[in-house]
């Protein structure tokens, strides 16, 4: 890929910079590692002479450093090495709220250019005490929040890292844990590159593993994400701005909501992306999910080799109608391919801390999915080489979705809804659902029921130009039972 080979190299490039570059110590500048003291003002002013000198590594040595906001500057690199941990402070009015931005976050960087988070250090938000002070704050009357939930508007909480409009970031090796909101955020910035980070992020509500909003050349590899929201989240906040040339090979994650995510928000939309490699396990929601339900345009997309372990859903595919101000939305040329899945019966992400709502009931075992508009279809979607096994065991006198028109016509099209797998309760079949598309191909795909189910495994409604070839079914108690069912369908092959 052309994309990648230029990240790669600017990578090389950067490298090159940091290794050449000068080393500060942070306590030289007064920063104590004390884990007491709080090193704000220190570590901003050790940040603003190295940008003003030249540029460098700022190198924080084994040790205890607690900050609030600091903003990184250009040319300067933190550099946490092994023991080195920077804690945030537990104090919600040590941290800024940005003004351009709109967020808290404990590491700032904006309009800035080749910047870098690096070592065997760790980044410890201390998120849950935080969070809790600022709702003990509001309380009070102290902070004005609106307190959803009883928990602060995500923007009030603190993330560990914010990085708006820059160029050129490296972060890599290090640890980032108990963000009190989203964990890292890289919005509007161009090549980035994140390598062998670990990421420990379930202390609170809303704690992602990553979010990459409306980024232009990004490589993200050999991580590991625990987290109680969303794992690897791509968004795109701006209609005038695309998520674009971005490759994540040999990711690992968990999470109480999706593992593979575009969206929610998606105003501009996501193209040219290669995952590869991917494993997601005790996860809540989708190990994989599209939403383009903001006027979104999603294409070019190519997902090779996932392993998806009791996960609550391994595909959802969908385009909605939530905010698209008229933009017509759309999602196409998507390739999913070397896919070994398990859906379990019962709730995957259970007794973690922040666990997945239950929700979305009554419904048995919901389905993989591909689901578009009757205006705008979901097209030229390719899935190869695929193998899930589901619980089955579904029980119509718990929930029914039968196959007249009038049940299947009675599916919701809930084009304004959130976007959940879940969202329409019963679907109709167990192991595939795709409504309102075009152009879908099953190659050597495989479903596997372990218990037998009332539904069939597919039902097709409202698609044009269908072609299996090599399906195979495996359904206790089904023998002679239609397994692929379709409606207002029309040029179904089946091979």
């Amino acid at each position: 890929m052309i994309y990648k080979n230029k990240i790669t190299l600017f990578f090389f490039l950067l490298l090159g910079f940091q290794l050449s570059a000068k080393d500060y110590v942070a306590t030289e500048f007064g920063v104590k590692n004390d884990g007491l003291t709080l090193n704000t003002c220190s570590i901003q002013k050790a940040i603003d002479f190295i940008h003003e000198h030249g540029g460098g590594r700022l190198v924080f040595e084994s040790g205890n450093y607690v900050t609030g906001s600091i903003y990184l500057k250009s040319n300067v690199t933190l550099q946490l090495d092994y023991g080195a941990t920077i804690l945030g402070s537990t104090n919600p009015f040590d941290y800024v709220k940005d003004k351009k931005i709109g967020w808290m976050s404990m590491i700032f960087a904006v309009n800035q250019e080749n910047i870098g988070i690096t070592g065997k250090g760790i980044i410890n938000g201390r998120g849950f005490t935080t969070a809790n002070n600022m709702v003990n704050y509001i309380h009070r009357g102290v902070f004005i929040d609106p307190l959803k939930y009883d928990r602060p508007n995500e923007t009030n909480r603190p993330q560990n890292i914010y990085f708006r409009e820059c160029t050129n970031i490296i972060i890599t090796d290090i640890t980032l844990k108990d963000p009190a909101s989203w964990n890292q955020t890289y919005d509007q910035c161009k090549n980035l590159y994140v390598d062998h980070i670990t990421v420990d992020s379930k202390s609170y509500w809303n704690n992602d593993g990553i979010d990459v909003v409306d980024c232009d050349g990004v490589v993200i590899k050999n991580s590991y994400f625990d987290a109680a929201d969303d794992v690897l989240c791509f968004k795109s906040h701006s209609a005038q701005h695309i998520c674009q040339n971005v490759v994540v090979d040999n990711c690992v994650g968990r999470s109480s909501a999706n593992g593979l995510k575009f969206g929610t928000v998606s105003r501009g939309g996501f193209k040219n992306f290669k995952v590869t490699n991917l494993t997601i396990f005790d996860t809540f929601r989708s190990a994989i999910t599209f939403a383009a339900v903001d006027g979104g345009e999603i294409e070019n997309i190519v997902i090779d080799g996932v392993r998806s372990i009791n996960t609550g859903n391994v595909i959802y595919l969908r385009i909605g109608d939530r905010w698209s101000s008229g933009k017509k939305p759309y999602m196409k040329n998507i390739t999913i391919s070397n896919v070994y899945a398990e859906v379990p019966l019962g709730k995957p992400d259970a007794g973690y801390n922040f666990e997945g709502p239950i929700e979305d009931l009554p419904r048995n075992i919901s389905p993989a999915s591909i689901v578009g508009l009757v205006e705008n279809k979901i097209q030229n979607v390719t899935l190869k080489n695929i193998q899930i096994v589901y619980p089955g065991s579904g029980n119509p006198m718990y929930a029914k979705r039968g196959l007249t028109p009038a049940e299947l016509d009675g599916v919701p099209e809930m084009r304004e809804a959130y976007p959940e797998f879940s969202q329409f309760k019963e679907l109709p079949a167990w192991g595939f659902y795709v409504r309102h598309a075009e152009g879908i191909t099953f190659e050597n795909v495989t479903f596997t029921a372990l218990k037998k189910d009332y539904r069939p495994s597919v039902v097709l409604d409202d698609v044009k130009n269908a072609t299996f070839s090599g399906l195979v079914v495996n359904e206790p108690e089904s023998i002679g039972k239609q397994q692929v069912f379709p409606y207002k369908t029309s040029n179904l092959i089946i091979k």
